[in-house]
């Protein structure tokens, strides 16, 4: 069976892992990667090299991301995705194809394959994030795909209501946390002296929210302020923002934030999946506003304050601390938080081997 994926950042590269590892190396598949989007971008880290790195061949680079991140790039991004694609699925057929998410990038390539009758397979779909344009998008790769891997049964619903139909829909859990036990995570040492991080620490990643893009730069400035007097408790690990609208403001701030308090942040542009899990497991908490605090911190017994609203409608385990956009509530819930231990309770994400259920459900 001939198997592609599209990945289109760092992000997704991550959650598919443990499904191309076995794909590789199962004699029953053919696997060829799709890679566009921020892995191709040097702002981003130019995270292709990471694939490579990772063993896996038959890769074709498609490069389709502007350098601008105002809302008139992104719709020009979008438009030349799909044009890049539809040269792209005319000369290239696939058994199925994996998409997973909801990335602007992502959409665009899915959209372009529909006329192809290209089968889409969608990791994720069915999620619900208010305060993000991918919502829509998310909505528009689930009705463009044939099979659908969601991560609960209240998606795998939500996804049965969208389409119209329940065939077709399982159910499996976050591919991301798979198998956790086994993965091959560094050491606490080796992490800590590979990135110079001594003391305890937060561990960081703000996005923009691109459903009110225009009251990005207040929640920017919140976010410096409150971090600015977090910094004076703890350290804080941020990772950068991806490619969202109005990203730059974030890095913006963020770059600023490491000039005002010295030595008492680290910005880190790509941790790789293996670190940035490491850091993770070795962090006292999680802050910011991505899905990796909602889908994954759980697994690894961490409280999370998730800020604003990007996040809002997904389902949440009870590690979660909502707070708003605002300087004063963060300071306010981080050491409430920080008194807390470690977070005990289960993970609605995970079910035990999702990866074969996925290729199960593929075979038949």
């Amino acid at each position: 069976m001939k198997i592609a994926v599209l990945t289109s950042s760092r992000a997704d590269y991550g959650i598919y892992l443990p499904l191309l590892e076995q794909i590789k190396e199962s004699p029953d598949y053919t696997l060829e990667i799709i890679a566009f989007g921020t892995h191709l971008s040097k702002y981003h880290g130019y995270t292709i090299d990471n694939i490579k790195e990772d063993g896996f061949e038959n890769i074709y680079e498609i490069s389709s991301l502007l350098t601008n991140d105002d809302e008139t790039s992104i719709s020009t991004a979008y438009g030349l995705t799909v044009l890049k694609f539809a040269d792209f699925w005319r000369s290239h057929q696939f058994d199925w194809v994996f998409c997973l998410g909801d990335r602007y990038e992502m959409s665009a390539a899915v959209q372009a394959g529909i006329p192809y009758g290209v089968k889409f397979a969608h990791i994720h779909g069915g999620e619900t994030t208010l305060g993000a344009i991918d919502n829509i998008y998310r909505h528009q790769i689930s009705l463009a795909s044939k099979k659908h891997f969601p991560a609960t049964e209240v998606f795998a619903k939500r996804i049965e209501e969208l389409v119209g139909s329940s065939e077709n829909i399982f159910a499996v859990g976050s591919l991301s946390i798979d198998e956790l036990a086994e993965m091959p995570i560094p050491t606490e040492s080796d992490f800590r002296e590979k990135y110079q991080i001594k003391d305890e620490f937060a561990l960081l990643t703000f996005h923009p929210e691109t459903v009110s893009p225009e009251k990005n730069v207040e929640y920017a400035t919140e976010m410096l302020n409150g971090l600015k007097e977090i910094s004076k408790g703890i350290l804080l690990v941020i990772t950068m923002p991806n490619a969202d609208t109005f990203g730059t403001i974030y890095r913006d701030a963020l770059f600023k934030l490491r000039e005002l308090t010295a030595e008492r942040v680290i910005l880190i542009e790509n941790f790789g999946k293996l670190n940035y899990f490491a850091a993770m497991r070795y962090c006292k908490l999680l802050i910011g506003n991505t899905s990796s605090g909602i889908i994954e911190a759980a697994s690894f017994g961490k409280y999370v304050l998730n800020v604003g609203d990007r996040q809002k409608g997904r389902a949440q385990s009870d590690n979660i601390i909502n707070v708003p956009f605002s300087a004063t509530e963060m300071v306010r819930a981080f050491f409430l938080a920080l008194e807390r231990k470690n977070f005990k309770g289960n993970n609605i994400y995970y079910r035990s081997g999702t990866v074969n259920l996925i290729l199960n459900n593929l075979k038949s």
